[in-house]
């Protein structure tokens, strides 16, 4: 079985812009313990950006957006050889893996990408996956490396996504503040109040809540939970640790269903009539031409488009059949396999 562990920048860079080697070596060291007790790890790791500021002469994550490409491109290597030197010390080879949102937007290259970290880890080898900042642009990154994790979880089929943090969990209040309290159920999770992300990463609690709910969603229990400390993933994978916890849906999509649901960014919104609606949730049918009352946005033929309700809200989401321009009469727009409700 396969844990996707997500490790924030507060948890892999010091306050000096340096890689927290002590704590990669901890960890590490459970991970090797992880593996020989059968565990298959994927790691997911911020920390570029924030390594490659001092190579700018920046102490703070910058606004521009080509000095973060700037930042990752020089500090990717510094991350990667952090986790490699310290997965060395125990046994391990690490892999390099660098994705963006296309990677897993486009079906083939999804598979590919599957493909490719299955190997690895069949290989005994600990994937080191991260956005690839260098060249993302906003139309195709994450976001965030929470949602990064969220989706490598769900392609590998993963029993457990574990985001770290820098607090225990989700609470209630502000962690540390009078009468502030750990949420251990993710269902829970609603009454948070969310800060912002830390000054070197891009994600806050929102981020990583968002991404415990889709990848639970897909069927992949996940943890939020405290990143610091001489034990902190063995307790974790025995499902003993403390933390917020979101269970993982009983019932999982295919492979399909669950790419086309959470992987794929719709181009377009389709909306339906409600008898078109109820035929598509209830009775599993196609979406045909005749139920569409409007179209926003252009599409070609196989451009995902998001389906929404006679309201406004989106309840599905499919690979068009059609162009834009040829939903007309009783042609087909959606085809029942090709489509994935919310």
């Amino acid at each position: 079985m396969t844990i996707v562990i997500k490790f924030g920048s507060g948890l892999v860079v010091d306050e000096r812009l340096e890689a927290r080697s002590e704590a990669l070596d901890a960890r590490a060291r459970e991970i090797a313990a992880l593996r020989t007790a059968g565990e298959r790890i994927c790691v997911v790791s911020s920390g570029a950006i924030a390594l490659g500021l001092p190579l700018l002469g920046l102490t703070r994550r910058p606004a521009a957006m080509p000095k973060l490409q700037a930042a990752s491109a020089l500090g990717q290597p510094r991350l990667h050889a952090a986790w490699a030197e310290a997965l060395a010390a125990h046994g391990l080879h690490a892999a390099q893996v660098l994705l963006t949102g296309d990677d897993v937007d486009r079906r083939a290259s999804y598979v590919n990408v599957r493909n490719t970290v299955v190997e690895l880890l069949d290989l005994g080898v600990v994937p080191v996956v991260n956005e690839n900042d260098a060249t993302a642009t906003d139309e195709i990154s994450f976001g965030d490396n929470d949602a990064l994790a969220a989706h490598v979880a769900v392609l590998l089929h993963a029993r457990l996504l574990v985001l770290l943090t820098e607090v225990e969990g989700v609470f209630t209040g502000p962690p540390g503040g009078e009468g502030s309290e750990l949420l251990p159920d993710g269902r829970d999770a609603s009454a948070a109040e969310f800060g912002a992300g830390s000054a070197l990463g891009r994600g806050g609690m929102e981020s990583k809540v968002r991404a415990a709910e889709i990848a639970a969603a897909a069927g992949v229990t996940t943890v939020i939970a405290g990143g610091h400390g001489a034990s902190v993933l063995e307790p974790v994978a025995a499902g003993s640790a403390s933390g917020t916890w979101f269970a993982g849906s009983e019932t999982r999509a295919p492979a399909f269903k669950l790419w086309l649901r959470h992987a794929v960014r719709p181009i377009a919104r389709v909306a339906v009539d409600d008898g078109a609606r109820r035929a598509l949730v209830e009775g599993g049918a196609s979406l045909l031409a005749v139920g569409v009352t409007a179209v926003e946005g252009a599409f070609v033929r196989c451009d995902a488009v998001e389906l929404v309700d006679a309201s406004g809200e989106p309840f599905a989401k499919g690979l068009a059949a059609v162009a834009a321009h040829e939903v007309t009469g009783r042609n087909e727009v959606v085809h029942r396999d090709r489509l994935a409700l919310y």
